[in-house]
């Protein structure tokens, strides 16, 4: 297996069946030197810096019915909320002093914020904070939309996957989405100019080793900026509550062999990792990822924002939450920096 690994290493690419082999190999020196290969990859072009994006979830109303999430349309107990423009700008105003230069709003996909809503608040947060990055994720919008907010001063726009494969993809979603229409969404967000950031879920319910290497040969056709994966976790509200939820082993590996196939992407240490395991985004770290993403949004609404179950930092301050993550970053031997953290190869 340590083949394999030195080849993905040295060509950047494997056969599907090298990949399969490494994906299901339970070789711990394999794992240990993709690990390490991973590590080396981001530090010569990242060097050891960690970069922060302050996380502000806008909603949790969603029109759609997602089969694994907590706030899906259906959720009877999902506890719902959305914020305003003055509580946004309060936790712009807060994260630009806490040093974040990357702001993340993200929310279900609520009708609510109609173009008209988001076209000036992001404008409004690109005038004041001329210096920082907004990315938004939002769920599939019109061509129109995407362009109107990235002429408003949008930078970047994260729209998960979730599943490459047609087959997989309906197991997981209602009848009415589509991954044609979620292609097409990532592909006109690369058109417009976008920072993109795609990805999937592992160890989805009906996920195979053959659906793990459709995404990766996916990503390998879109070229995002940013890849962000985690592990599924079940929610007790959902059809898939029974679920066995994703494993910090098999995640790590998929982590591992990222960084290698897109030595300069973005790689979150996802909060899911840091919910399945307490030095899960660490372990990340250690594995190629370069970004965390802390909590901006005010502790009243974090407990709502349930995507899925036992989701940490909920009752944390956005001080403490990114004191927590640089004491974790700096003890896996990176530093935080305090920039926008572009992409290295925005082509």
């Amino acid at each position: 297996m340590r083949d394999i690994v030195e080849k993905l290493y040295t060509s950047g690419d494997l056969s599907d069946e090298e990949l399969s082999a490494l994906i299901t190999s339970d070789d711990s020196d394999a794992a240990e030197l993709l690990k390490k290969y991973a590590d080396e990859t981001r530090r010569k072009y990242y060097g050891t810096k960690v970069f922060l994006r302050g996380l502000i979830e806008i909603s949790s109303y969603c029109k759609n019915d997602c089969l694994y999430c907590g706030i899906r349309r259906s959720s009877s107990d999902a506890d719902r909320y959305r914020l305003s423009r003055e509580d946004i700008l309060s936790c712009c105003k807060n994260g630009y002093s806490l040093g974040f230069r990357t702001f993340v709003m993200q929310g279900g996909e609520d009708p609510f914020f109609t173009d008209d809503v988001m076209v000036p608040l992001i404008a409004e947060i690109k005038k004041k904070y001329p210096d920082c990055a907004v990315t938004l994720s939002l769920g599939e919008r019109s061509y129109e939309s995407y362009r109107r907010m990235k002429d408003a001063g949008a930078d970047r726009y994260l729209l998960r996957h979730e599943a490459a494969s047609e087959e997989l993809y309906s197991k997981l979603h209602p009848e009415h989405m589509s991954l044609s229409r979620r292609k097409e969404c990532l592909f006109a967000l690369r058109e417009l100019g976008y920072q993109v950031g795609a990805g999937f879920m592992v160890g989805a319910p009906f996920q195979t080793t053959s659906h793990l290497i459709e995404d990766l040969r996916f990503l390998q056709e879109l070229r995002p900026q940013m890849i962000g994966i985690g592990p599924f976790i079940p929610h007790h509200s959902t059809p898939f509550a029974e679920e066995k939820g994703g494993t910090l082993e098999l995640t790590l590996r998929l982590l591992g062999i990222l960084r290698l196939l897109f030595p300069m992407v973005l790689l979150p240490a996802t909060t899911a990792l840091g919910t399945i395991a307490p030095n899960g985004r660490e372990l990340g770290l250690m594995t190629g990822c370069n970004v965390v993403m802390p909590n901006l949004s005010p502790v009243k609404v974090r407990k709502k924002y349930d995507l899925y179950d036992n989701k940490i930092c909920t009752g944390e301050e956005a001080a403490e939450c990114r004191g927590c993550l640089q004491r974790r970053i700096e003890s896996a031997g990176y530093t935080v920096a305090n920039e926008r953290g572009d992409c290295v190869d925005n082509a």
